[in-house]
């Protein structure tokens, strides 16, 4: 039995976030390219993380579903990481920076996720050496 928790982006969630830009910054106003996507996360009967998806326009995720396990009896992935799709849209911005269409946004784009996979990487490295990464023990 899955338990199941289910998000769905709206457009009026979408409004709202503009509108929160809005009150932040009232000289401008901020149209985002953030299009509406629906989510579920699943949890295993113990509350670990287990998989999911997301959907949206030209878009589908479905995560990791469970562990991998150490060792001998590591397994292949089932589904995304979210390093993976961190990755994914980084060499995305990366190809925009390389065109005419170069800017200081896409730069700083560009670092944030870089230090996003750095920060994720080092978390990896922290359970490797507490020998619990690919298990669901803190």
């Amino acid at each position: 039995m899955w338990i199941i928790q289910k998000w769905m982006l709206t457009l009026d969630t979408l409004q709202n976030y503009v509108i929160l830009i809005r009150h932040k910054n009232r000289r401008r106003k901020i149209k985002t390219m953030i299009d509406k996507f629906e989510s579920e996360n699943y949890n295993d009967l113990d509350g670990n993380p287990a998989g999911g998806y997301v959907v949206g326009t030209g878009l589908r995720i479905d995560w990791q579903n469970g562990t991998l396990g150490r060792g001998d009896e590591r397994k292949q992935p089932n589904g995304a990481f979210v390093e993976t799709v961190i990755a994914a849209a980084l060499q995305r911005i990366q190809y925009y920076q390389s065109s005419q269409f170069a800017c200081r946004e896409n730069a700083l784009a560009i670092t944030k996720l870089e230090e996003a996979l750095h920060w994720l990487n080092h978390r990896t490295q922290q359970r490797e050496q507490r020998n619990v990464e690919g298990t669901h023990q803190v």
